[in-house]
């Protein structure tokens, strides 16, 4: 019984630690992406990436979406394309689709990615441009095949709440932090039991050849599969807990959460964009694809430049 009782209280201790600290990041970027939307700064974003469009095969008019997508969210993006009454091909939504997937929420996750060690410069090469990248591969394949020349069906029904005042917004962003607080303790609780039945390591034999290819440890396989399945918010905000418990390395924390930057909520993300009628090869397959290929080559650098790095402290170390 003295067992069970300090097994929930470090579940408890682990479940307050995670969401402090990711609340912390969440509830000033909030803050400060709703000043910039109230102030034009995301109109003014999209004037600026709208020369962008044309490289990508896409209307002028793509830009204020993903402007949007950038600042604040997927869902919010997508309503403003829904709201520009643009028709475009299957083709043209899959590119745009794969930009919204790789750079969005930026303020947010970037503060995120930042906590658990990686640079923001860092992080918006990667999910800028790797967006950029993998939209342009997609648009010269497209253009090169003539493929998914026709019209998409759009099957988007969803319903953004409306806030008619602040206190309304503060309202829901408040709701929105409480089930983030309730999916952080159901998480953790999952990841306690794996460990006390030993089912992490099922868990990492899964995930063993992706983490081969990437060259980080065991330890980050049940954190990677959660951030890659439900979102970068949660995946991140444990990967900052395990890294302060001393589980994680340097290079375990950066190497997933720029994995994660990339490739992360696949299942909810990719049936968003599913129902603009983006072709679901390209969104899911070639991301996962993508986002492994790119971060192969950036744990090869990083090995690299670690290594060179330590070859060059030895000597000075050695006199």
């Amino acid at each position: 019984m003295h067992r069970v009782v300090n097994e929930l209280k470090l579940l408890c201790r682990d479940i307050i630690a995670t969401t402090v600290s990711l609340f912390k990041i969440m509830i000033p970027m909030i803050i400060l992406v709703k000043v910039a939307d109230e102030l034009g700064g995301v109109t003014l974003l999209g004037e600026l990436l709208e020369p962008l469009m044309g490289m990508l095969g896409l209307p002028g008019s793509m830009a204020l979406v993903w402007a949007t997508t950038m600042l604040t969210n997927l869902y919010a993006g997508i309503l403003v394309f829904i709201n520009t009454d643009v028709t475009l091909t299957v083709a043209q939504i899959t590119v745009l689709s794969s930009l919204l997937l790789l750079s969005h929420g930026l303020p947010i996750e970037g503060m995120i990615s930042k906590k658990a060690g990686v640079p923001l410069w860092s992080m918006l090469l990667v999910r800028v441009g790797g967006g950029l990248a993998f939209a342009w591969l997609q648009s010269a394949y497209y253009q090169s095949t003539a493929t998914n020349q026709h019209a998409a069906k759009i099957l988007w029904q969803h319903e953004s709440p409306v806030y008619t005042n602040h206190i309304d917004w503060a309202m829901g962003q408040a709701e929105n932090l409480l089930s983030i607080f309730a999916v952080i303790a159901v998480l953790i609780t999952i990841i306690r039991l794996l460990k006390l039945l030993k089912i992490e390591h099922l868990m990492a034999l899964l995930m063993m050849p992706l983490l081969k290819l990437l060259q980080v440890s065991k330890e980050a396989a049940n954190l990677a599969v959660i951030g890659i399945t439900l979102g970068l918010s949660y995946g991140g905000g444990l990967i900052i807990n395990e890294t302060k418990k001393g589980n994680l390395t340097a290079k375990d924390a950066i190497i997933t959460v720029l994995l994660l930057n990339l490739l992360h909520s696949i299942i909810e993300d990719t049936a968003l964009v599913l129902l603009l009628g983006a072709d679901i090869n390209m969104v899911l397959w070639a991301r996962i694809l993508f986002s492994v290929f790119v971060m192969a080559i950036i744990s090869q650098l990083y090995t690299m430049l670690a290594n060179k790095k330590t070859s060059i402290e030895l000597p000075s170390n050695s006199q």
